[in-house]
């Protein structure tokens, strides 16, 4: 999961571009960078880091032009520690192309053996953007074989590319001289929306919080297989390029990753929260009587909304019970188990008067490793809590995720292999319940009949994209799996680790 946005526009674009990644923060806290074009020329600026310490005056003065992109990353393929991995990326040729990329290739190492035997073209780190950009500029060379650029050859590009790649992918690229090129995956599994300003400049972004957070209308969604490009004297051309697009967003994106007032996909992610917390209200008053419970405590921040409707329908107070240090990184992000464990305490704070002599309802939006409901189910306990019940806005995560988020092996996810009293012992609460997957996705589904499905593989083990193998998902998993290793060494010898950042913040 990253945060990508474009600009094109009429007048200087780093301001902009710098207050749209700060909306879309949330998305990734790993680096950050911006790209911008003036007179034929890229200016970039990248580096590990918060978008707000990665960009000083001087780099933003160093970034000319009216039109740009940028990203926030937040690492699921190649090395998380390198810096060289920041994105955008830059190729050269043909015409000079800068690309940021949200989502994961699937058939990434066997198209970096493609691009070496038979296109010609290094790849000099271990991201798949980079594959893609190289897939990308390929194509691009092919279909206007030395000729001008023209929209149709642009989009004959576009089309090659998804027939050669797979997996989630969610692109913004500059091509020097020309202008802007936005397209999304054929299954639309990371999202991408496009909007205007008043001023006529056009937006691309993830999510519609960095368009009207600026001050920008959301018009549409790029939809699943589509591209858009946008000449740098703003005219706009779209075209679907996919043979056979079929919309299947990602799921996870309502349940946590994007933020409550962003409207992806035509959902209003809100909303999407309100209805998963009805559904789930249901499994509670089957498990647990809600005369045994005093209140219900959301576990801050994305659960609150699926906790009020719980607090509503089975008639029990709504109580905040934790305060959250903004100034500690999503536990969620951090690879290693002792990072994570260390991490709950310094990020939760208790009001002890809440949970003192009562039974509590805790409502999560999702447990995925389980340390961290652990850990919160204990301070309740320490507060007081008579009995601590937890109910989890999502069902189990029982597979890994390949298509960009973190998730990446079935050993970490505490509900693979388990049921759920199994779960519960774990954990140590009193009470868990889970939500239905089925209930969970007719609770999004209902906001817009038009969808054909969702990809839904960590809860349901199915892969959208159809090329997804326990193999290819232990190749996709093994540099996770040594970076996870190596995190945990390092905590063991007591040494800080890169995600252990007193300035991290949750979006």
């Amino acid at each position: 999961m990253c945060g990508i946005v474009g600009v094109v526009s009429t007048q200087p674009v780093n301001q902009l571009i710098y207050d749209a990644l700060l909306l879309l923060q949330h998305r990734g806290q790993d680096a950050a960078g911006i790209v911008t074009h003036a007179g034929r020329k890229f200016f970039m600026h990248k580096a590990k880091g918060m978008v707000r310490d990665v960009f000083r005056t001087r780099n933003m003065r160093a970034l000319p032009g009216d039109s740009g992109l940028g990203q926030v990353r937040y690492p699921t393929a190649g090395n998380a520690a390198s810096e060289e991995e920041a994105q955008p990326f830059y190729v050269n040729a043909p015409f000079g192309i800068a690309l940021a990329h949200n989502g994961n290739l699937t058939n990434a190492a066997a198209l970096k053996d493609e691009l070496f035997r038979l296109d010609h073209r290094h790849i000099n780190t271990e991201s798949d953007t980079e594959v893609l950009l190289n897939v990308l500029a390929h194509e691009l060379e092919r279909s206007t074989r030395g000729a001008a650029l023209r929209a149709d050859d642009l989009f004959a590009a576009v089309a090659a590319v998804h027939r050669r790649v797979r997996g989630s992918y969610a692109v913004v690229a500059l091509i020097a001289g020309h202008g802007m090129l936005a397209f999304r995956d054929p299954y639309g599994i990371r999202p991408l929306c496009i909007g205007r300003g008043p001023d006529g400049t056009v937006m691309v972004a993830s999510e519609s919080v960095a368009l009207e957070g600026t001050g920008h209308r959301l018009e549409r969604d790029i939809a699943p297989g589509e591209a858009v490009f946008v000449s740098f004297d703003g005219e706009v051309t779209a075209r679907q390029c996919a043979d056979a697009p079929a919309h299947h967003p990602c799921i996870f994106e309502f349940v946590y990753l994007a933020r409550p007032d962003s409207v992806i996909d035509g959902i209003s992610v809100y909303q999407a929260r309100l209805n998963m917390g009805q559904a789930l209200a249901t499994r509670v008053i089957s498990t647990v009587p809600p005369t045994e419970i005093d209140a219900v405590i959301p576990i801050p921040e994305s659960s609150r909304p699926a906790a009020m409707e719980v607090a509503r329908l089975i008639g029990r107070p709504y109580r905040e019970g934790f305060v959250k240090n903004r100034y500690v990184g999503r536990t969620f992000i951090m690879p290693g188990q002792a990072v994570r464990k260390k991490s709950v305490r310094q990020k939760l704070n208790v009001i002890a008067s809440e949970f003192a002599g009562r039974r509590v309802l805790l409502v999560d939006d999702s447990i995925v490793r389980g340390t961290t409901s652990r850990e919160i189910v204990q301070m309740a306990r320490e507060a007081g809590a008579r009995q601590v019940h937890l109910a989890s806005a999502a069902p189990p995560v029982r597979y890994p995720n390949v298509y960009g988020i973190d998730m990446p092996t079935q050993a970490e996810l505490v509900a693979h292999g388990r049921t759920v009293e199994e779960v519960r012992q774990i954990i140590g609460c009193d009470a868990l319940i889970y939500q239905d997957v089925e209930a969970m996705k007719r609770a999004v589904a209902v906001l817009n009949p038009s969808l054909r499905g969702f990809e839904a593989s960590c809860f349901d083990g199915v892969y959208v994209t159809g090329d997804v193998t326990p193999e290819s998902v232990a190749a996709l998993n093994a540099p996770r799996r040594a970076a996870s290793a190596a995190a945990e060494a390092a905590d063991d010898d007591g040494n800080a680790t890169r995600l252990t950042l007193p300035n991290a913040q949750e979006g």
